[in-house]
């Protein structure tokens, strides 16, 4: 089965184009046939496409919404200079499985879009205003362009996180706010942290009620996750995306009373402070130089910026603060996981990080460390460490694609 994966975001859409079957993912043989980013949607598009075994192409061009660009991929993707082989017409794409961010209460699993289904995700647009409309208009574009016959997949950020239990979930608010308003911890990144979860398993031979682990999604969004028995215990992003560790650009966790007070004292609104603590914060608000850790880290080398420096350093701080709170919480621990694009290619980042956690015995190999980095697994620590650290580049396009099939194989129409 050839199934189009979309990630849609406000102006901008990823896609993969992967051949996965329940005999293909038995025997690890999923093919990735193409995969792209169209940016700047809404204006004059900048688009990078990119076939299997050939060099990716770049190519600009208007764009004027989310259709316009999903059409765009369908016409590359059947033409004869994307170089599929297998793709030769639109009827060779036999699903379709779309990243949702926010699932909400009732979504627990990936499930196959029909109306009911569309509804609800829209009922969650004010729990993710910003990324939710975006999923819809992906969702609406593909029934648009290949029918209703083209079954389409919900795969939801927050699914991984349902199995948290109250302790973890409930803020110390008034109940009825929870009641009412659905005013919880909800978590992000689930399905990164669930293929991490996946591999891990995959790696050491482990039933999945064997995994005790803490799992450290790194990228310019960040977030931890603790791991027991195979499922989400607790994770740091919250309500929203903007609580938990640092970020390229969100503050992560801060005292609520800042947001009156620098409302108060900078006469800007909520939504103005909103801004700040989500667009202009985290590295980039300590550093004053930018969010990408690439630059930071090249900053501090050749120029030693103090900032720069200290943005590292709150970084990683903030990074341990959760690893040991989480330690505790599972009662223990048999690994930490690195993913993400920081997680998996910034060594210096991952060895500033278990430096600090000695103390719960975990020794890095700094050779190991270093050489595990552009798209590579494995084992990080030495092999006396009690706690051990790996790194798992995560694929969540390839989750999403394998709970496409699932989800049509488990759940046919009708």
């Amino acid at each position: 089965m050839n199934v189009l994966i979309l990630n849609a975001g406000s102006s901008s859409l990823r896609f993969q184009v992967i051949e996965t079957d329940l005999d293909l993912m038995s025997r690890d043989e999923d093919r990735r046939l193409a995969e792209g980013t169209l940016e700047r949607i809404g204006g004059h598009a900048l688009y990078t496409l990119r076939a299997e075994g050939r060099p990716p192409s770049r190519e600009d061009g208007p764009l004027r919404d989310h259709r316009a660009a999903i059409e765009k991929v369908l016409h590359w993707v059947v033409s004869p200079d994307s170089g599929i082989d297998s793709i030769g017409a639109v009827s060779d794409i036999h699903a379709v499985g779309h990243r949702v961010v926010h699932g909400g209460q009732r979504f627990r699993e990936a499930v196959r879009v029909d109306d009911e289904v569309l509804s609800a995700i829209e009922d969650c647009i004010e729990l993710a205003p910003l990324h939710n409309p975006a999923n819809i208009k992906g969702i609406r574009a593909v029934r648009e362009l290949l029918g209703s016959d083209v079954p389409q997949v919900a795969v939801f950020d927050t699914a991984f996180h349902a199995t948290m239990p109250e302790s973890s979930y409930l803020y110390a608010l008034p109940y009825h706010y929870y009641r009412r308003l659905e005013v919880r911890r909800y978590g992000f990144h689930g399905t990164s942290h669930r293929y991490v979860v996946y591999r891990y398993g995959q790696l050491l031979d482990l039933p999945s009620e064997q995994i005790d682990i803490i799992t450290l999604h790194l990228g310019n969004g960040c977030s931890a996750c603790a791991v027991r028995k195979g499922r989400s215990f607790d994770t740091s992003m919250g309500f929203t995306p903007l609580e938990g560790l640092v970020m390229g650009t969100r503050c992560g966790d801060l005292d609520p009373s800042l947001v009156e007070h620098i409302a108060y004292k900078d006469g800007l609104t909520l939504a103005e402070v909103g801004a700040v603590l989500n667009k202009h914060s985290g590295l980039l608000g300590i550093s004053g130089l930018t969010e990408d850790m690439r630059d930071l880290l090249a900053e501090v080398a050749e120029n030693d910026d103090r900032r720069a420096r200290l943005a590292i350093e709150v970084f990683c701080d903030r990074v341990r603060k959760y690893i040991g709170a989480y330690f505790v919480r599972l009662e223990g621990a048999d690994a930490i996981v690195f993913t993400g694009g920081i997680g998996e290619n910034a060594a210096p980042i991952r060895a500033r990080i278990c430096e600090g956690l000695k103390c719960l015995g975990l020794m890095l190999d700094p050779e190991r460390n270093q050489a595990t980095t552009g798209g590579a697994s494995g084992c990080i620590t030495t092999p006396e460490s009690r706690l051990a650290a790996y790194v798992i580049p995560t694929d969540e396009e390839l989750l999403i694609a394998r709970d496409t099939v699932r989800v049509l194989r488990e759940k046919p129409p009708g």
